[in-house]
């Protein structure tokens, strides 16, 4: 008989290294521009764990019924989305096949800002004012009501992608296009996609995110992870601290219970839970959730610093089964902080090397090399590396960190154009 296969939504280039994939057991499924555009045959090519690599358009109406009535004696262990844009069609894959999720309805909710915001906020959960708007007019009418800053941002997408704070409505309209004009490169389909906007009040305060694992609505683990950005109108992810640093007790259990609050108020079934928070005077207030992993090496930050194998007790819970009891406590501490370069053309890249083997460095990643082009940063996509540490708890480990990052030298020229 052969062994029941794991279906998994959205390439990520980990997967090939899970270690609690068998050979042969994962069945990956993808949009076929996506698999075109970032080259994921070949990037799958001789994985052991690989059964089939399935073309699909996933993220269409319905997708999800079609394919379980393509394949309806797949009989899968467990369907798991690893990328946002696949919450909702493997919550709904799931429910098809009998296995444990999300639950369709609460990952339908949980990618919609817009539907999250009435739904969190009737249970309690403090939001900021927002609503939907299609014109720079329409941001015009909300400032009227709401005075103050604002955030201009889509309802519907991810990393940071067309989301700019304005301090004022002067240039609103080349910043309405300039956020509307989105390009997220290999990680989408080439089709048009449906956008939709928000504009929201500005809050002002430190950033954190909660990550939960989740098995049919029970919380059997709770981290509350510390945000740094960028400065500037962007907020993109400049570093994380797991757990974060220099939080006070009464803070995280706020945190953790108001997050407790958002997965009750869209009934989330089993998985796992990152929720964005922004804490102003003491208040928390929703920034977003999803039903997914985190990014930014979040993940690999909590294993590090609670000592725990997060991904293999995710994928028990998605199983059916009850993983053995997670600590409450980190045993350390872990950081990630992304590299900066002016935006050009590189002319060098120094220190990397050095930098590998310094005491406390997980990983250093850089995703640029000489006669590469640094982009104006506009959504996390254009972050061109990152420095992961531990250390006895995580402010240390956000030093060693910040400092392997500034040894880091990415020096760019002006990029030329002719015409």
């Amino acid at each position: 008989m052969t062994e029941q296969p794991w279906i998994i939504v959205g390439f990520v280039n980990v997967l090939p290294y899970i270690k609690e994939f068998a050979p042969g057991s994962v069945i990956v499924i993808d949009e076929p521009d996506v698999i075109r555009k970032g080259d994921v045959k070949a990037a799958l090519e001789g994985a052991a764990m690989l059964r089939e690599l399935i073309e699909w358009e996933y993220q269409l109406p319905a997708s999800a019924d079609e394919f379980f009535n393509t394949y309806p004696d797949l009989d899968p262990a467990l369907v798991s989305p690893l990328v946002e844009y696949a919450t909702p069609f493997a919550a709904r894959l799931a429910e098809r096949y009998g296995v444990p999720g999300a639950g369709a309805g609460a990952a339908q909710i949980l990618r919609d800002k817009s539907v999250l915001r009435k739904v969190s906020r009737a249970a309690g959960v403090p939001n900021p004012a927002s609503r939907e708007v299609s014109s720079p007019d329409e941001v015009r009418e909300f400032a009227a009501a709401h005075p103050g800053s604002l955030v201009l941002k889509p309802a519907n997408r991810q990393a940071s992608v067309g989301t700019k704070v304005l301090h004022s409505l002067e240039g609103l309209d080349a910043a309405w296009e300039e956020c509307i004009n989105q390009d997220e490169g290999h990680v989408v389909p080439d089709r048009e996609r449906e956008l939709r906007m928000l504009i929201e009040q500005f809050v002002k305060g430190e950033e954190y995110s909660v990550e939960f694992l989740v098995r049919e609505g029970e919380v059997l683990f709770s981290n509350v992870t510390g945000k740094l950005l960028f400065p500037g109108p962007r907020p993109i992810e400049l570093g994380h601290t797991v757990p974060a640093a220099g939080i006070s007790a009464e803070l995280s259990a706020l945190l953790v219970a108001q997050t407790e609050t958002v997965i009750r108020s869209v009934g989330f079934g089993s998985g796992i839970i990152h929720c964005e928070w922004i804490v102003s005077d003491g208040l928390p207030y929703l920034v977003e959730c999803a039903g997914r992993f985190p990014g930014d090496g979040i993940p690999m930050l909590i294993e590090e610093a609670y000592r725990i194998n997060l991904a293999r007790d995710f994928y028990t819970v998605m199983r059916g089964g009850r993983p053995e009891p997670m600590p409450r406590q980190a045993a350390g501490g872990a950081a990630v902080r992304f590299l900066e370069a002016v935006p050009g053309e590189v002319v060098s890249v120094t220190g990397a090397e050095a930098a590998r083997e310094l005491p406390g460095v997980l990983s250093l990643t850089l995703k640029v090399a000489p006669g590469d082009t640094v982009q104006e940063l506009r959504s996390s996509w254009d972050r061109v590396g990152s420095v992961m540490a531990s250390g006895p708890d995580s402010a240390a480990a956000m030093r060693t960190a910040a400092a392997v990052a500034d040894a880091v030298r990415i020096e760019t020229s002006p990029v030329t154009t002719t015409g």
